[in-house]
């Protein structure tokens, strides 16, 4: 089964977007992003990836659940390709998965060999980082592209990040390398409300992705989980007097520096910071 997307697309189709659980994913913010994509569309899954050649499952452990009729079943930490067809006969291919934990050069092979039978021109990737930006304002979205004449017709920018990379950064090199155009959104979502989900930095990146690419996304109910992500945020600041006072300081920064979102070089300083407050003691 498919749904029909509205035409007039901004990038070369057909795109294929891609959104990775785990290091690449703060929050869940593009696991959601691209679960709600799947909803919206109803796409029909056409590809499995084989979760024995990619994954630790003492890491990413399967999950065992009753079914409707009382049978045990095992779910498998899998990656998915699904299809959806848009009002000009373009497919739309979405990727959901789990960061692997081997074989990260086969997988991205496997992924970028299925996006070529199905005629993908374009790869959107999406990802979320922790950072130190507060929840009341705005998140920031990066969105970068290595192609110079996208970079130009949409106002994007070079991705200029240097350091520790995900699937996400593999999945899009090789798909550099392959010929295919490419561009990456990161979410930058707060790091003192880093557990899931986070509807707010979600919203944030499927807003980014429909203004890129011409095709209306619709937001159903996230916009209403936002503002209450917000206020229950809201309302854990108001009880403690440390964070309240660490969440002015950050807005104080935000409201009087320029904006950092639309630039390489933020992506760049808000990995770096993630990293420094991963690998602190007692972090």
């Amino acid at each position: 089964m498919s749904h029909a997307l509205p035409g007039g697309s901004h990038l070369d189709g057909p795109v294929l977007l891609a959104a990775f659980e785990g290091w690449n994913d703060a929050g869940s913010a593009a696991s959601l992003a691209v679960a709600h994509l799947t909803e919206l569309w109803a796409t029909e899954q056409i590809d499995e990836l084989d979760p024995e050649e990619y994954h630790d499952f003492q890491v990413n452990r399967p999950q065992v659940t009753i079914a409707a009729d009382g049978t045990r079943e095992i779910a498998w930490p899998v990656t998915t390709v699904s299809v959806a067809t848009s009002a000009d006969e373009q497919t739309v291919v979405v990727v959901q998965g789990i960061e692997p934990s081997m074989r990260w050069r086969r997988y991205a092979t496997e992924i970028l060999d299925a996006a070529e039978r199905l005629g993908v021109r374009t790869i959107v990737t999406m990802g979320a980082l922790l950072a130190d930006v507060p929840h009341t304002r705005p998140i920031p979205v990066t969105a970068t592209t290595d192609d110079v004449e996208l970079r130009e017709r949409l106002g994007l920018d070079a991705n200029s990040y240097e350091g520790p990379t995900g699937i996400v950064g593999v999945l899009q090199e090789e798909a550099r390398r392959r010929g295919f155009v490419t561009i990456s959104l990161w979410a930058a979502v707060p790091h003192y409300v880093a557990h899931p989900p986070s509807p707010k930095a979600t919203l944030a990146l499927l807003t980014k992705l429909e203004g890129l690419w011409g095709v209306p996304i619709p937001m159903g109910e996230l916009p209403e989980e936002a503002e209450a992500w917000k206020a229950g945020v809201d309302e854990l600041a108001g009880e403690d007097p440390e964070i309240a006072e660490y969440v002015a300081q950050l807005e104080e920064a935000k409201d009087t520096a320029e904006l950092p979102e639309a630039t390489g070089e933020a992506i760049a300083r808000e990995f770096e910071r993630y990293l420094r407050r991963r690998d602190a003691p007692g972090s």
